[in-house]
């Protein structure tokens, strides 16, 4: 089986009704996974889901609520019902909606709420998903989890603290669980995606705000979620069978050069 080749697989995609989840729910599909849009939004879970199947394609849609540990074990118990097996996790969903994010401020504006809700469903959740998945994978010889990391959590930044410290334990995390059941065939890693101008991400953010962040990008456009859906499915097939507890970034470099360098290249296009 090779990169792109997915059939007779079974993946369940956290956070898939909209952005990220949505592209990479769609392409696992399209590698002729089975597919399980598991999300709070099952409104737009259930739209993904019929068009994946009009498609061609196999998919359901299933409620989750990553901080309730019995909405968790009912996707897995309810995957396995109809599907009979799990071999791939993507661990994507994160509580991103603009007002929720407003609040995750400086420290000295830091509430235990906006911090330990954060935690909950970027780290927690994620945590009982594989605890709840992994035995199946165990019972079915193998199988994939891919998280969804954060390029925040690799430098210090003046905003949204509880999120980068989240992603930055979901890292720490991914090492770990690739370390605790690599004996058993399941492999774990983590992509680290930049600035990825979903419909969400929009609506978050002023024209002037992309700009100011899409000059630090090495790459010479945005990104969209379907480049993370690409790595998703390399991570997921067994093109990557040899690859665990790793952390990367698919994020057109914008962590990884030089901190002046936007400076640097506004100085020599006045040159």
């Amino acid at each position: 089986m090779l990169f792109g080749d997915l059939k007779g697989r079974v993946a369940i995609v956290t956070g898939s009704g909209a952005n990220i989840g949505e592209a990479c729910a769609r392409a696992l599909a399209g590698a002729g996974a089975a597919v399980v849009l598991a999300d709070i939004n099952l409104t737009g879970a259930q739209k993904v889901a019929d068009d994946i199947v009009s498609a061609g394609g196999t998919a359901m849609a299933h409620v989750l609520d990553l901080v309730d540990e019995d909405s968790i074990a009912a996707v897995i118990a309810a995957t396995v019902a109809h599907y009979g097996r799990i071999d791939i996790l993507h661990n994507n969903a994160a509580d991103t909606r603009p007002d929720f994010m407003a609040q995750d401020k400086s420290f000295l504006d830091m509430t235990s709420e906006v911090w330990d809700r954060t935690f909950a469903i970027n780290t927690r959740g994620p945590m009982l998903m594989i605890k709840h998945v992994a035995p199946h994978m165990i019972a079915g010889g193998g199988g994939s989890i891919i998280n969804t990391g954060s390029g925040t959590a690799l430098l210090g930044d003046l905003f949204h603290p509880a999120y980068a410290s989240s992603k930055a334990a979901l890292h720490t995390m991914t090492r770990n669980v690739a370390t605790h059941f690599g004996h058993h065939n399941i492999r774990c890693n983590a992509i680290l995606p930049g600035l990825v101008l979903s419909k969400g991400a929009r609506e978050m953010m002023s024209d002037g705000e992309i700009d100011f962040i899409q000059r630090h990008v090495l790459l010479p456009r945005q990104s969209v979620p379907e480049d993370i859906a690409g790595p998703v499915l390399f991570l997921a097939s067994d093109a990557a069978s040899f690859v665990t507890g790793q952390v990367f970034s698919a994020d057109g470099g914008i962590v990884h050069h030089v901190p002046f360098y936007a400076d640097v290249m506004a100085q020599m296009s006045a040159n």
